[in-house]
């Protein structure tokens, strides 16, 4: 059936880790969709955020940490005035802040387009949604590119402190 979901790799979260690593990116399809589910972190207002990686001297899945990630974002929020925000140049991607108890969680999907190709710049739609410590709904919409001409593999999540404590993450082919 076009236009189908198929489960390219997964990894649920149980127990702290520094990252998430979802690999098998190549040219079988032209868009890959993430989806991150109930992400929870060890260590209160972190900020959750992502990383293309690539294959470096044969070795999979090696995060790409160049000073070449540009995004905006729009964030909505159901307790305080929305916002908006944009960067250059940095060395990752941001999501969200997120904390400690239990009901703090970003969800998610993310669409990646020329991930698997060498000759174009990798980029990404996003759209996710987040409950803070006092039950209060945000999200944000948004997109970003890595301005470097490079196969990508997979992509890497992690907090810039602490560890993703608990969720559920799934790398999708857009079937063609």
């Amino acid at each position: 059936m076009s236009g189908s979901l198929i489960l390219i790799d997964s990894e649920t979260v149980t127990s702290a880790t520094s990252t998430v690593k979802l690999l098998g990116i190549d040219s079988t399809y032209d868009v890959y969709v993430v989806h991150f589910m109930n992400v929870q972190c060890t260590t209160d207002n972190e900020e959750l955020y992502f990383r293309v990686t690539k294959n470096v001297s044969g070795t999979a899945g090696t995060p790409d940490s160049t000073a070449e990630y540009d995004y905006a974002m729009r964030e909505l929020k159901a307790y305080a005035d929305s916002g908006e925000g944009s960067n250059t140049d940095q060395t990752q991607w941001y999501i969200t802040y997120i904390g400690t108890p239990a009901q703090e969680q970003a969800n998610g999907t993310i669409h990646l387009f020329n991930w698997q190709d060498a000759n174009e710049f990798s980029y990404y739609t996003i759209k996710n949604e987040n409950f803070n410590s006092v039950s209060k709904l945000s999200g944000g919409q948004g997109g970003g590119v890595h301005t470097v001409q490079q196969a990508c593999d997979g992509i890497c999540f992690y907090m810039d402190n602490g560890n993703i404590d608990v969720g559920e993450f799934r790398l999708y082919g857009y079937k063609k």
